[in-house]
């Protein structure tokens, strides 16, 4: 396995300041709809759900937009610019559609950056590395989905601000991330996408997607299903007790777990293959999300929270390695989109089923109900036979080229 490029580093930064800001805001939401604005279950699934929905969508036309462009930067600019300026906005709210409204905007911009973004990595990684390459940068990413919290708790227990407060500074970090994709990354070498084969449409461009990888969509959709927002978990750990400041550290070390095992999770793709932690991941989220159902104690409330991130691990960069090994070059801005659109798309149906659950019945219903099918995923990916050979598509002439020339290395 080659050396990383330095360019998955700079995209390293981007995420790991992108998640400082947004983690800042994201573990007080649950508390600020319910503590201040008085919402409850509902507003918070019909919030997150939406929000995913909106990411899944603009991620299908991203990537589509990313390959007929032949361009990645322009995308990803816009991408973090947009979430970074909307973000903070929530500290106005008056009532929980404004939230609602700022979290569509905020996953609007992530919709149309994470496609070419993920693209991007791939273009700059060779095939054997690419598990390595996107666990390095999702470990970064939750780098800063670790000292975001804890800004946040300091900022709330330290220097006594108001959580409106807290969220207005996490702009700071956001206008670092533009300056970062600004100043420092570049769009590969137009030649390196080849023009054969240039889809027309998003229609044609579906077409041209190897049955394999439309193979792998079906299992992924069912466990998007049963995957809704990590902001119920954080709801509760707060109807167990746990007070906002003390989520907030806990947050920041679940991301602490999340950082360690995406790192270790991607390597261990490359040599063990992508397939079988796929479906490892899912059956450790099953058994995660029973003991949610099932616990009672904070103490094992806690300790099931903080074992979740390890669930990540196995999964992002394995993942994301499986979808750019299945796709050609030209497709891959694509492939990725469908992959984050079907990720996204059971997120509305899967968060206000969620809510609805608890809403109706009890959080234990809901939390079951995540686990059955998280584990019925597993099962239908391990009968399937996407993944099953560890071969991986032929590199393309341009990336043969882009092997011998040092100047097409750069992001």
């Amino acid at each position: 396995m080659g050396k990383i490029p330095k360019g998955i580093l700079i995209l390293g930064f981007v995420s790991f300041f992108t998640d400082l800001s947004s983690e800042m805001i994201y573990p007080l939401i649950p508390v600020f709809l319910s503590g201040v604005l008085g919402a409850g279950a509902l507003a918070l699934g019909l919030i997150e759900g939406i929000a995913e929905s909106t990411a899944a969508f603009a991620k299908v036309f991203s990537g589509f937009w990313t390959d007929r462009a032949k361009r990645r930067k322009p995308f990803i600019l816009a991408g973090y610019g947009i979430s970074g300026l909307v973000r903070p906005l929530i500290a106005f709210a008056a009532s929980w559609p404004f939230v609602l409204l700022m979290r569509f905007l905020d996953r609007m911009g992530k919709g149309i950056r994470t496609s070419p973004r993920d693209a991007l990595v791939a273009d700059i990684t060779q095939p054997g590395q690419r598990g390595a390459a996107f666990g390095l940068h999702r470990a970064m990413d939750h780098a800063g989905a670790v000292a975001g919290p804890l800004v946040a708790a300091a900022l709330l227990g330290f220097a006594a601000l108001s959580i409106r407060h807290v969220f207005l500074l996490a702009i700071i970090p956001s206008v670092l991330v533009v300056a970062i994709i600004v100043l420092f990354v570049h769009d590969p070498a137009a030649a390196k996408i080849p023009k054969t084969s240039e889809p027309q449409s998003i229609d044609s461009h579906w077409k041209d997607l190897d049955g394999t990888f439309k193979h792998f969509l079906a299992p992924l959709l069912l466990f998007t299903l049963g995957n809704s927002t990590d902001a119920f978990l954080i709801l509760r750990l707060s109807n167990a007790g746990i007070s906002a400041s003390h989520i907030a550290i806990l947050w920041a070390a679940h991301n602490a777990i999340k950082m360690i095992s995406t790192y270790t999770g991607g390597r261990l793709a490359d040599s063990l293959g992508s397939r079988k932690l796929i479906i490892s991941g899912w059956i450790f989220y099953a058994l995660i999300y029973a003991a949610f159902a099932f616990a009672e104690a904070p103490d094992i409330l806690i300790a099931s929270f903080l074992l979740y991130g390890i669930y990540f691990g196995l999964c992002e960069p394995s993942e994301k390695s499986l979808v750019a090994d299945m796709v050609p070059l030209n497709l891959r801005g694509t492939a990725f989109g469908y992959y984050h659109f079907v990720s996204g798309l059971g997120a509305l149906p899967a968060s206000i089923l969620f809510g609805f659950l608890w809403h109706s019945f009890s959080a234990q219903t809901a939390f079951f109900t995540g686990a059955a099918l998280a584990m019925l995923a597993a099962v239908l990916l391990q009968i399937s036979s996407v993944g099953r050979e560890s071969k991986r598509l032929p590199d393309t002439e341009m990336e043969l080229i882009r092997r011998k020339t040092t100047g097409l290395r750069r992001v």
